[in-house]
């Protein structure tokens, strides 16, 4: 068993450990929070989501195998492919995507009727695009005209079209490009100062934005910063429902399948998933999860420090930090630490478009690790 699976699924052990436990947790999580939605649109068939989400974590096992068997020099060429096509999407998704809570986030496949989250593609264009660029401009990484703008713009494109739909989306994408930047020797005027441009631009955003009839989604942004720092109770239902979720849950929890918050909760399987957890397995199964994700951030970073080329490195060390970052951000806004972002929990949620992306995302990781291993040579990116 260990030389088969040594053959077939390399790269870090430790990370394809993390990615089992996660998604055999998925399957429960999204089974016990899905009664609801169940006896709603499915006429009580409770087992139509374990089997569907089941489903897609399969098939994001079978992405993970594909873009981990890919030597991830590749995905130099790929990320250009892909961030060519991921800007032309968001602009489309802004113009004619599916609106749902005043956001147009998605884009409904003609005749089979899919969702597409175009900014699941963009976060994972961007990160491979910007760890190409710095990789091609170590000799002038310090160039503004030769290095920081050609690094830079895509940022701001990118992030600008996903900001008006998706702030917390557009806010984790740049905040992760600016730590490739500064691990990439940027200069720290040029970093802070797209720290002041964005500040800028998103006031200028918003500004203009309430001076609207309809404010959209910067209504939405204000209600939700309110009420975190009100506190008033009842000013948030969700966070009043996943705050009585995670208290009740004590120390091991109610046990699987046995929320009760499920059924008052919105979005149980997805925004809230970590809340019913915690119901379900208590504060221990909460911190098991949180340290699942940080032993995946810890692999990312040993990758990243053995890998022998620098493409390898912030490939690694960008995707990692991502995806840790959106789980922590999730956790937190379970536990109202946070106002709520709408980010989903990685491998977690239930969902299509992050599953696969995710998972992806890990794949690359673990292409990287592989490569670390059989490549002792320098590499540069193509």
């Amino acid at each position: 068993m260990k030389t088969f699976l040594s053959k077939y699924f390399k790269g870090d052990s430790v990370i394809w450990g993390v990615i089992f436990l996660l998604s055999i947790l998925s399957v429960l999580a999204v089974y016990s929070s899905t009664g609801t939605l169940a006896y709603k649109y499915q006429e009580g068939n409770t087992t139509y989501y374990f089997i569907k989400q089941g489903l897609f974590i399969l098939f994001g096992f079978l992405i993970i195998y594909i873009t981990h068997s890919l030597p991830y020099r590749y995905y130099s060429r790929i990320s250009q492919l892909l961030l060519i096509i991921a800007i032309p999407l968001l602009l489309l998704t802004l113009i004619l995507g599916t609106n749902l809570n005043e956001a147009s986030r998605w884009i409904t496949v003609p005749v089979i009727g899919i969702t597409f989250q175009t900014s699941d593609l963009a976060k994972l264009a961007l990160i491979m695009y910007v760890a190409r660029m710095l990789a091609k401009k170590q000799d002038n990484i310090k160039g503004f005209k030769d290095t920081f703008v050609p690094v830079f713009l895509p940022i701001l494109v990118v992030c600008g079209l996903i900001f008006p739909a998706n702030l917390s989306t557009a806010a984790l994408l740049f905040v992760t490009s600016w730590v490739l930047m500064f691990i990439g020797r940027i200069s720290l005027k040029y970093l802070f100062g797209i720290v002041g441009i964005g500040i800028l631009a998103a006031s200028i955003f918003i500004f203009i934005a309430f001076q609207l009839p309809e404010q959209g989604r910067v209504g939405t942004w204000k209600h939700r910063i309110e009420n975190f720092i009100s506190g008033e109770e009842d000013s948030n239902y969700q966070a009043e429902q996943a705050k009585i979720a995670v208290v009740t849950g004590e120390l091991i929890g109610k046990g699987p399948g046995n929320s009760t918050q499920r059924n008052f909760l919105p979005h149980p399987y997805s925004d809230f998933i970590y809340a019913i957890i915690i119901e379900e397995y208590g504060l221990a199964g909460g911190i098991v999860i949180a340290l699942l994700y940080l032993v995946l951030l810890y692999r990312a970073v040993y990758i990243a420090k053995r890998c022998p080329g620098t493409f390898g490195t912030f490939l690694a060390i960008g995707l990692g930090f991502s995806l840790v970052l959106q789980a922590m951000i999730n956790m937190a806004v379970s536990v109202n630490l946070l106002p709520v972002t709408g980010q989903t929990l990685p491998f977690v949620s239930m969902g299509g478009t992050s599953i696969l992306f995710t998972s992806a995302a890990i794949g690359i990781i673990l292409s990287v690790s592989k490569g670390t291993t059989n490549e002792k040579i320098n590499e540069q990116p193509a």
